[in-house]
């Protein structure tokens, strides 16, 4: 089966970074460009963090751009607490040796669609500031896309950056807003923390498994998540880190590895008690769906294409000499 033709809208945080190595490495993946966006870090750092995990994929021919500076309208949130200052788990990588390329990430998103209609599937694991800004220039961006993506959301309102919302959604309710009132289920899945939650959890005999594979792809992983356990242990009370970014990129590749789904017409809060969470209206007298909900995917599945794709020798890590 031919490599799946990616676009990846990130703010490359420790879990997304994982993302990028599934996408780059596992053979199902094509990436064509990474668009950066602020939000677990800011933008500029969220582009040196995509470039730094594509290097270690053995993959610094892939464009990166960087996007949004900050909300559409809001103050600008980061997620260092979880991933750490650097959003790699305060690792201290060196600087990669790539550089983003010219051009807006969002004009990235419009005009890569447009030279290859159809073709090209979305992948966002991030806020939705870039995404929304495209649709504002272009109502019909979606159409142009094979499919589109999306980790975001809590379909259970069971939140982690507040009661009921998920950090991707929280932290631009109004870009969300323009995605879901631009979305139409055929075309738009979006895969939530409520899945990571249950179904991607990397327990201590999974972390374990990430040392001793010692390839250079499986202590990138391991090294970078470590902020992320600190918090899943005294935040979200999780067994282990969990890997919202990854499932979603999984889903995107591998469709298959769903087990339970759901269409409905989402809208999303902006009000100050609820921002982020999602309105999920359910009844028979509902509106037509916008998105496809995904709300279990096979656990075992994920975790053999993970385990799989970090095995692969890989680059050195950033920093490392190389064996000779």
């Amino acid at each position: 089966m031919p490599a799946l033709p990616l676009i990846i809208d990130t703010d490359t945080g420790s879990d997304d970074a994982v993302a990028l190595l599934l996408a780059a490495a596992s053979g199902l993946g094509d990436i064509r460009a990474v668009t950066t966006v602020a939000g677990n870090v800011p933008v500029t750092v969220a582009a040196r963090n995509a470039l730094i995990s594509l290097e270690t994929a053995g993959r610094t021919d892939i464009p990166v751009h960087l996007g949004c500076a900050g909300p559409m309208l809001r103050e600008a949130s980061g997620a260092q607490d979880v991933h750490g200052e650097d959003g790699m788990g305060n690792t201290g990588l060196p600087d990669p040796g790539a550089a983003p390329r010219d051009g807006h990430a969002v004009e990235a998103l419009l005009s890569y669609p447009r030279r290859h209609p159809g073709e090209l599937t979305l992948v966002t694991l991030a806020p939705l500031t870039n995404i929304a800004a495209a649709l504002l220039i272009d109502p019909e961006l979606f159409t142009r896309y094979r499919h589109v993506y999306c980790m975001a959301g809590a379909a259970d309102l069971a939140g982690n950056v507040s009661p009921t919302a998920e950090f991707n959604v929280w932290a631009d309710p109004e870009a969300a807003r323009i995605v879901t009132r631009a979305a139409d289920a055929d075309k738009v899945t979006w895969i939530g923390w409520d899945v990571s939650r249950k179904d991607a959890v990397m327990t201590p005999a999974d972390q374990r498994r990430l040392q001793e594979l010692g390839t250079p792809m499986a202590t990138f992983t391991h090294r970078i998540n470590r902020t992320v356990a600190d918090f899943a242990r005294n935040v979200t009370g999780l067994a282990g880190y969990d890997l919202p970014d990854p499932i979603a990129m999984a889903v995107a590749l591998d469709p298959a590895l769903i087990t339970e789904q759901e269409r409905a017409h989402v809208q999303i809060s902006v009000a100050d008690e609820t921002r982020g969470q999602l309105v999920i209206d359910r009844r028979v007298s509902a509106p037509a769906p916008n998105l496809t909900l995904v709300r279990r995917v096979d656990e075992a599945g994920f975790k053999k294409l993970l385990f799989d794709t970090v095995a692969a020798p890989g680059a050195p890590l950033p920093g490392d000499a190389p064996a000779g």
